[in-house]
């Protein structure tokens, strides 16, 4: 009889642990992807991709320094550019990678066009390349200009979904020379755009 007892305990603790198991399953397998804002890691990561491997002064800007700059470079680049067309009238995720000037002129370019209802759709397709022109140090200032090339699906479209400008059909290429800046002396170790050349 005690065995049998035993035995209904076993299957009710197997029975049980399941449930957990399952439940567990269930509330964790919920989360398949990015949800809601990001995590204040990833603008960690952004700016030390973007800052990886800083130069103190120019010299020091050799080619192994120049290659991590590219590489955070076409980050920012992306990350600016997919910022500038959400339709949320205001830069968000790219606001830490621009100087207060630039900042100012694309969140006036948003306005402008919610101002005139319109809205832009664009998807990134990829930076094809990314050259350093050139990078001068004046003073506690290193400037580094790079062009870029990429290719981009981008329309304008009004407020009754007519297209404007652009075909949301077809890829387009872009290109486009930034000029990005940091203070070489300051502990922040982040680069900022602060100009765009045409």
């Amino acid at each position: 009889m005690s065995y049998s007892f035993e035995y209904i305990d076993i299957i009710l603790l197997a029975m049980i642990a399941g449930f957990i198991f399952l439940r567990l399953r269930g509330i964790l397998g919920k989360r398949t992807g990015f949800e809601g804002k990001a995590p204040p890691q990833f603008d960690k990561i952004l700016k030390e991709a973007v800052a990886k491997q800083a130069p103190v002064n120019n010299e020091t800007f050799d080619e192994n320094a120049q290659k991590e700059f590219i590489k955070g470079a076409k980050i920012a680049y992306e990350t600016i550019i997919t910022d500038f067309s959400d339709n949320d009238n205001k830069l968000t995720t790219s606001k830490p990678l621009l100087n207060k000037e630039i900042y100012n002129q694309f969140n006036d370019a948003l306005k402008e066009r919610s101002e005139r209802g319109h809205y832009a759709e664009i998807t990134f397709i990829g930076v094809n390349s990314a050259t350093i022109k050139e990078h001068k140090k004046i003073d506690k200032i290193l400037n580094v200009t790079v062009d870029f090339i990429a290719e981009v699906i981008t329309c304008i479209r009004d407020k009754d979904k007519k297209i404007i400008s652009g075909d949301p059909e077809k890829i387009k290429k872009i290109y486009d020379t930034w000029v990005f800046s940091r203070d070489v002396t300051s502990p922040n170790p982040n680069w900022q755009l602060v100009n765009t050349l045409t």
